[in-house]
């Protein structure tokens, strides 16, 4: 018998319709998360949203950690009845402010207090003090950017876009971040000096500071401490090297702990000479060798530089003290045969004071024969008062010096011959012409 095919409509309904099935195979696999709105957004809107959402964050944070403060400060919470014998309750807050955290304007309002004893201090905020508008690490990062030479009037255009238009910055505001420079310097200027100091270089430096028609001039000096590395010591602000200065900030040192070194180092400044005699009478001598060349030049005419400069430099880089005079006369006769007697006089004026390095290890003769380590340390100070030219306040100038010589003072190069050497120097070792002479080898000799 055939078999009738069967129309769908009459087809016997089981209760699983086809669709209905499809439905659910479908249903079965994974569901994927609907798009949200955010994800929907261009990556220019995520990110506003993102920083919107941090800079709340961080003004709720503030907020909470402002009123614990103050719960702290009156012994109470804020909805806490004030007991009888208590003084003293919140009284709203004071008038919104900005205030930069991280890279972030934040408005957030200082609380206040109010119905205070006489005998109690007012409540300060130290978490917002007064006129504070940066956060400390902002802070310091102005600071830092300003000591490495971006100039105060830079710091408003360049960083306006990054804080945004009614963040609190202007030159102004950036000069004050230094005032903690000064506290700084308040501290290291008094701070017990307990190493062993074998050499220390002296010099004055002239910057452009001050409404004073005379450059102010910085007193440096800097010790070589028994590991061998170069730490600054002093920096006094004075307007001329005279003897009471130097010997101001000489008498300074000593009263702090500093026993007097084996030898200084420094230019022809009488003054210096002068006041170390005075205090640390035992102390040697050793003169620039580069000052002295300048001096030299300046009296022969320029046809003669490149002679004279070559004589000098064979003289003070010879091995023995021998060696160096008969390399001086030489040049003082080739000199005088030239008629520039004026010159040969200036070779030969305070000459015991320029071979003193002689009596020292030879390892160090690099180090003493110069005031090189202060005069390449002001190279980089000059690099940053540059861009500042000259400062009204002779104590900004101070404190700007005194920051970029204590970021340069980290990569000073340490003397020559380690520990060894300066174990045998501050022994009382005996050099001869840089070497060192055993106490067996002197007792034969005597």
């Amino acid at each position: 018998m055939p078999r009738q095919s069967i129309a769908p409509s009459e087809r016997p309904n089981d209760g699983t319709d086809q669709h209905a099935i499809a439905t659910t195979t479908t249903s079965a696999r994974p569901e994927e998360p609907e798009p949200t709105q955010l994800d929907e957004q261009p990556a220019a809107v995520v990110n506003t949203t993102l920083e919107e959402l941090a800079r709340e964050g961080a003004r709720r944070m503030l907020e909470r950690a402002l009123a614990a403060e103050v719960d702290e400060f009156l012994g109470r919470s804020r909805y806490q009845r004030r007991l009888l014998a208590e003084h003293g309750y919140r009284n709203g807050y004071g008038r919104p402010r900005a205030v930069a955290i991280g890279t972030w304007p934040v408005d957030v309002r200082a609380p206040r207090v109010r119905d205070l004893p006489e005998d109690l201090e007012p409540f300060h905020s130290s978490i917002l003090p007064r006129r504070r508008m940066f956060s400390a690490e902002t802070q310091r990062l102005f600071a830092r950017l300003y000591l490495e030479g971006l100039s105060s009037g830079d710091f408003e255009p360049a960083f306006r876009e990054l804080l945004g238009e009614t963040a609190p910055l202007s030159s102004s505001t950036i000069l004050r971040l230094k005032d903690e420079w000064a506290a700084e310097y308040a501290a290291w200027r008094v701070r017990p000096l307990s190493a062993r100091y074998a050499y220390i270089w002296a010099d004055g430096i002239y910057l452009g500071a001050g409404v004073e028609l005379e450059n102010s001039c910085l007193l440096v000096v800097v010790g070589a401490r028994e590991d061998g590395r170069k730490e600054l010591l002093a920096m006094e602000l004075g307007y001329r090297e005279s003897t009471a200065s130097w010997a101001t900030a000489l008498r300074d040192l000593r009263d702090r702990g500093m026993a007097a070194p084996l030898l200084a180092c420094g230019d022809g400044g009488l003054g210096l000479w002068a006041a170390l005699d005075e205090v640390f009478p035992t102390t040697r001598h050793q003169r620039c060798w580069n000052h002295r060349v300048l001096n030299v030049l300046d009296k022969v005419p320029k046809r003669l530089w490149p002679e004279t400069r070559r004589r000098l430099r064979e003289a003070w880089s010879s091995e023995s003290r021998v060696e160096c005079e008969l390399r001086r006369d030489a040049l003082v006769r080739w000199l005088e045969a030239h008629g520039q007697t004026s010159a040969a006089e200036t070779v030969l004026r305070d000459w015991d004071d320029f071979v003193t390095f002689y009596d020292f290890p030879a390892e160090h003769w690099i180090h003493l024969r110069t005031s090189n380590p202060i005069e390449s340390l002001f190279a980089g100070v000059r690099l940053r008062t540059d861009v500042a030219k000259r400062m009204r306040r002779r104590e900004n100038a101070l404190y700007l010096v005194f920051k970029v010589a204590q970021r340069l003072e980290h990569s000073w190069r340490p003397l020559n011959g380690g520990l060894t050497v300066m174990t045998l120097l501050l022994g009382g070792a005996r050099f001869v012409d840089g070497v060192y002479v055993p106490r067996s080898a002197e007792a034969s000799a005597a």
